[in-house]
């Protein structure tokens, strides 16, 4: 089956980001990005309308740089606490989502992310330290550390 080209509305895990071409299976884009809103078809006036707005998101993005590298040092010099309820070995009622890390940080930090900014490196569903992958803005990614802990 041939390849398509779609715009990304969003960011896709293993794709790219919001505003980029990318060149997919048909069936791909046709069955999972398309319904769900995820991408739209790419067309030669909407390639210059994304063009021209990431040219504008990068003025902004060079802007914010200073910003960005303080956001980054208080992330990574910072740490997040999440409590869940869970059992006597430490083993989590659920697991613990980008949304609930995301939340935890702004706590910490005072700082708004979204959960698609935030990369968990496996499932946590017991209760320790782990480090999140937080990003920042498009150049600057950031390794917060969070405790999950667990509550009878």
């Amino acid at each position: 089956m041939p390849n398509r080209k779609v715009i990304l509305n969003q960011e896709v895990d293993g794709l790219g980001a919001a505003g980029d071409i990318v060149e997919v299976r048909a069936g791909y884009a046709r069955n999972l990005l398309l319904p769900r809103g995820w991408a739209s078809a790419w067309t030669a006036g909407a390639e210059k309308h994304v063009n021209a707005l990431r040219k504008a998101r990068q003025a902004k993005q060079i802007a914010d740089h200073d910003e960005a590298v303080k956001v980054k040092a208080q992330l990574e010099s910072s740490s997040a606490r999440i409590e869940l309820k869970s059992g006597k070995n430490g083993r989590l009622f659920g697991a613990v989502t980008p949304a609930l890390v995301a939340e935890a940080l702004h706590t910490a930090t005072g700082h708004d992310f979204d959960r698609r900014q935030v990369a968990l490196p496996a499932h946590v569903k017991t209760s320790g330290s782990y480090t999140a992958t937080v990003r920042v803005n498009d150049e600057i990614t950031a390794n917060a550390k969070f405790e999950v802990i667990g509550k009878a």
